[in-house]
């Protein structure tokens, strides 16, 4: 009999074949039931360091086998920052973040993506200080927190330790005495401080010390009510801080912050104008010497002198999750000290938590201004990107004048500030 046109012909199946089919029906099905029998509430953790990738990651694993009702997915992107704008333009806010308490958290928080944590059993052994640092960088509504601070940094001035005692530099203690030991090196052959404008952020560290302990008080707010100028209320630290750039390296432009921590490692500079954050860098170069920090005095009076310690890690939440409970579950686990004291020592970072130190040595310098509650924040986390405070900087360090510098920063925050749309714009406005 001749096969019916309409249904072809069967063919008969190899032996083998049918075993492999089944085998693969076999796996596909046990895929998709186990696919289907996952009943965990998953959370996105939204994490932008980096150098903690692994870190951040085996922690999430650790909580998930804590809390087996739980997936915890990390997002590690290459641009953090754009990609979190990005997400937040499809209003796609993960339930979890870290954050560098800069001015881009204080435009986020001012925009109210970000929970207020008053009132939080979590903020209760948090140091007071650094709820400060972070409450002025920006606010949903005025008092807020919308941020847990999980790790600071200590930015002031790292040396070599073993350097200073063989030329009999003692730390300085004024900025006279900084000049005076920066000179010293530079007669010795040595270079004092390692410039690193290829990477046009890096003079906001020093910037950041400068600036805080020499411009009038509450100057941000003034500026921010049009009120005063960085004409007016950073000439002295634009002069301070060009002289300390008179004493870096003859090529400094040709050098970014990898080359700088490099050579600083290799013993080629006495100083490097950088914080704590940057020993993780320098001890990849393995480092004959004690790396030390010290503050970074701006006057000639050592009781004006103030550490700056921003929040380099700040962990926060989505304003409107879907599942508070089971992110309170998972910023209760990050917070803490047994985690927050493990990333620490990893990252030279200052633990947030009262009563909790890190006992690096390349932090003793700097112990007793945290102890002692003697901290400031980054001033330059009052300025967002569209504000181009790094590019001003590196022209006027590499040749530009003083009052260029400062007419063109003030032309720039004025075109971009009246919209009082971060930092402490939102809290006075």
């Amino acid at each position: 009999m001749l096969p019916r046109k309409d249904h072809p012909p069967r063919s008969r199946a190899h032996p083998g074949r049918v075993a492999t089919l089944l085998v693969l029906g076999g796996l596909l099905a046990t895929l998709l039931t186990g696919c289907a029998g996952d009943d965990r509430t998953t959370i996105t953790f939204f994490q932008f360091k980096p150098e903690a990738q692994g870190y951040f990651q085996d922690l999430a694993r650790q909580f998930e086998a804590q809390n087996p009702d739980v997936r915890v997915v990390v997002d590690n992107p290459a641009d953090p920052e754009t990609a979190l704008r990005t997400r937040l333009v499809k209003d796609n806010v993960p339930d979890v973040m870290t954050l560098n308490g800069n001015g881009t958290f204080g435009e986020f928080a001012s925009a109210r993506i970000f929970r207020d944590f008053r009132g939080d059993p979590v903020l209760e052994e948090v140091n007071p200080s650094y709820l400060d640092v972070i409450g002025s960088l920006g606010q949903g509504s005025r008092g807020e927190v919308n941020g847990l601070p999980f790790a600071a940094n200590a930015s002031g001035l790292l040396y070599n330790v073993e350097m200073f005692e063989q030329y009999g530099v003692e730390v300085p203690q004024t900025f006279s005495e900084l000049i005076a030991a920066a000179q010293t090196f530079q007669d010795e052959g040595i270079t004092p401080f390692y410039g690193m404008l290829a990477d046009a952020w890096t003079p906001q560290s020093p910037l950041a010390p400068l600036s805080a302990q020499l411009q009038p008080e509450n100057f941000f707010e003034e500026r921010f009510a049009g009120r005063t100028t960085f004409a007016q209320g950073w000439a002295e630290t634009a002069d301070r801080l060009g002289q300390l750039f008179r004493f870096t390296q003859p090529d400094p432009l040709s050098k970014g912050y990898e080359d700088g921590t490099a050579a600083f490692a290799r013993g080629e500079s006495a100083m490097l104008l950088l914080g704590s954050y940057a020993v993780p860098q320098i001890r990849l170069g393995k480092p004959e010497f004690t790396v030390g920090s010290m503050a970074l005095p701006a006057t000639d009076d050592p009781s004006r002198t103030t550490l700056v310690s921003g929040v380099d890690v700040v962990l926060t939440a989505s304003r409107e999750g879907e599942n508070p409970e089971v992110v309170d579950r998972f910023l209760q686990f990050l917070m803490q000290e047994p985690v927050m004291s493990a990333y620490c020592r990893a990252q030279v970072a200052v633990p947030t938590l009262e009563g909790l130190t890190n006992d690096d040595p390349a932090l003793a310098g700097v112990r007793d201004y945290i102890e002692a509650g003697r901290i400031v924040g980054f001033t330059d986390h009052q300025f967002i990107p569209a504000i181009p405070l790094a590019p001003l900087l590196q022209t006027f360090l590499l040749g530009g004048d003083e009052q260029t510098f400062l007419r063109d920063l003030d032309s720039d925050w004025d075109k971009v500030a009246q919209r009082r749309t971060w930092g402490l714009g939102t809290v006075i406005s």
